[in-house]
């Protein structure tokens, strides 16, 4: 009888220490995720934002940004683009929208060619409006051109223009769900790591 009760005194300790094992592998496997989750999110989030800005262009500016100012005032081009090139009817300019199978929207070269030339909206493309030859201006001339396209890529390089108070509100908004999401998950985790404690502290007391 002696052997046998040691024997199942055996079994019940080998028993615990596996039960043990079993709720430490738990355990790191909740605070894995109550870290990972919201560094997963940040990541996101961050890698979202790089990819919906292109870097601005090394090459050298083209022409004065400060002229290219006032020629995009006066030209019209605001209308279209917005006073801060935010975008409106035509594309945002600051920061730049990605068009599809263009490498560099802010390469001088290539903003000098869309202002001169135009370009007729494609699949991808994240308006569907045309731009036409010279923004649809009559008075601007080589230099301006030049100098609008320098202004595009300096304010690229300085960085976005304010948020308006409507997107500044989705983005706050997504952002505090999102937030509440990852609070949420952690705390489950959190309760799930408690209750496991005490679990673990109410077997103790009745050994």
């Amino acid at each position: 009888m002696a052997g046998g009760g040691s024997a199942r005194a055996g079994y019940d300790l080998r028993w615990m220490d596996l039960k043990r094992l079993r709720a430490g592998r738990g355990i790191k496997a909740s605070l894995v995720l109550a870290v990972a989750v919201p560094a997963l999110l940040g990541l996101t989030a961050v890698t979202t934002m790089a990819e919906s800005s292109p870097s601005p262009s090394a090459a050298p500016l083209p022409g004065d940004p400060t002229k290219g100012a006032a020629a995009y005032s006066a030209s019209g081009c605001p209308v279209c683009h917005g006073a801060s090139l935010e975008g409106g009817v035509g594309a945002a300019l600051n920061p730049i929208e990605k068009l599809p199978g263009v490498t560099d929207e802010l390469d001088p070269n290539f903003l000098i060619e869309i202002i001169t030339t135009g370009r007729k909206h494609q699949p991808g493309d994240p308006r569907s409006t045309d731009m036409p030859p010279m923004g649809g201006s009559t008075s601007l001339t080589a230099d301006d051109i030049k100098n609008i396209a320098s202004y595009i890529i300096e304010q690229n390089r300085t960085g976005s223009p304010p948020l308006s108070a409507n997107e500044l509100a989705k983005r706050t908004i997504l952002w505090v769900f999102i937030g509440i999401g990852a609070m949420v998950f952690v705390t489950y985790l959190l309760a799930q790591y408690n209750m496991r404690w005490i679990a673990r502290r109410a077997a103790a007391r009745h050994k």
